[in-house]
């Protein structure tokens, strides 16, 4: 019998609504990333959008800084294929102007949003309007008065800081929110959201902050969420790299699918290579990861470079090819080994198998 790894039993969380994507309770966990154009770029904006939905993601932030990039923002939002949350900082004034004309969501910040009655202000239109707040605590940015009292950034100072601005919200009978209690340190991160998640049944958004570039950046995004996802904790994440931001949402979905609580698109399982190896597995992996980036429904494909551990992991894949001797590779699908192929061919032929397996499953989806 198939090994199956423990299930993850998610908290108990209230459920809100970004556009059409439902976020908390039962809903999968979404993926979402931000933005790095320019806000008063209307298409540049909206390209990067559409290659983030490309990729696989639910939900995309868009920053406002100023009311003139709020008007440019409605226009993004019109044409988005996802929903938009509006990144307010600072004027409370945009987030009243964006809630009126086009956002999903807004995300603000306790920490420079300003006073009660501003703060207020923003709750109102997010009434009037249908809209989530996601009350988006940094470490970075805490109050002054959080920073005098705990004398620097810690779990106890994020919680504070997120639990009084949820009160606020709370006064005018509004519920529809979640938090973020996001650090640059990654155990202050964990711990702050660890320490939340016990106060409140509010969704919950996972991401360390200003976490890195590509290589160091997602090694402590990893760390960091799946540390808090395998306790249950989490209901949306974004993966924070100083890279083109398309990584983040790949980064995201990667650990959703290693932690078996989302799956989409092709999995590729690869060996490291060694002096053993039959056949490019690097160069065949990242070939078929361009190539196959379009496919969303779920597939398991193996390449690996030798006989040693390619056979088994054949019997757990739907395609994949296992390196041989004089140019030869061995190909399988549903770990029944297919015969040999010319290892130099051996891209164009997987795409070739993964799509036309992919097609037979979505026919017998259909019957």
């Amino acid at each position: 019998m198939e090994w199956e790894a423990p299930k993850i039993v998610r908290r108990k969380s209230r459920q809100i609504k970004v556009g059409n994507v439902l976020i908390g309770g039962d809903a999968p966990i979404s993926v979402q990333s931000m933005t790095t154009t320019d806000t008063n770029d209307v298409q540049g904006t909206l390209k990067q959008i559409r290659d983030l939905y490309d990729v696989g993601a639910d939900i995309v932030r868009v920053s406002v800084p100023t009311l003139e990039a709020a008007k440019n923002f409605a226009l993004i939002c019109k044409d988005s294929p996802v929903p938009i949350v509006a990144d307010i900082h600072f004027d409370y004034r945009i987030a009243i102007e964006v809630a009126n004309n086009g956002a999903a969501a807004l995300r603000i910040n306790p920490g420079n949003i300003g006073a009660k009655a501003k703060v207020e202000a923003v709750c109102q239109a997010a009434k009037d309007n249908g809209l989530p707040i996601r009350v988006g605590v940094n470490a970075g940015s805490l109050d002054n008065d959080l920073l005098k009292k705990y004398g620097s950034p810690c779990p106890e100072a994020m919680v504070e800081a997120a639990l009084r601005a949820a009160a606020i919200l709370d006064e005018h009978n509004f519920a529809d929110y979640a938090f973020s209690v996001k650090a640059s340190e990654l155990n202050l991160c964990v711990t702050s959201y660890e320490e939340l998640a016990k106060k409140t049944d509010a969704p919950l958004h996972l991401g360390i902050t200003e976490a890195g570039g590509l290589t160091g950046g997602t090694v402590l995004s990893s760390i960091g969420i799946s540390w808090l996802l395998s306790q249950g904790i989490g209901d949306t994440l974004r993966v924070s790299l100083a890279a083109d931001p398309v990584e983040e949402i790949k980064v995201g979905w990667a650990i959703l699918k290693s932690m078996h609580l989302r799956s989409r698109g092709v999995n590729i399982v690869a060996c490291p290579t060694c002096a053993r190896h039959g056949i490019d597995v690097v160069g065949t992996v990242r070939e078929l990861e361009t190539r196959l980036a379009d496919i969303k429904d779920e597939i398991k494909v193996a390449v690996m470079g030798c006989i040693v551990n390619g056979p088994g992991e054949a019997l757990r894949a739907q395609v994949a090819v296992c390196g041989g001797s004089n140019n030869k590779s061995m190909i399988y699908e549903d770990g029944v080994l297919q015969g040999k192929i010319a290892s130099d061919e051996a891209v164009d032929i997987l795409e070739k198998r993964i799509r036309d397996k992919v097609m037979r499953l979505n026919t017998n989806k259909i019957l």
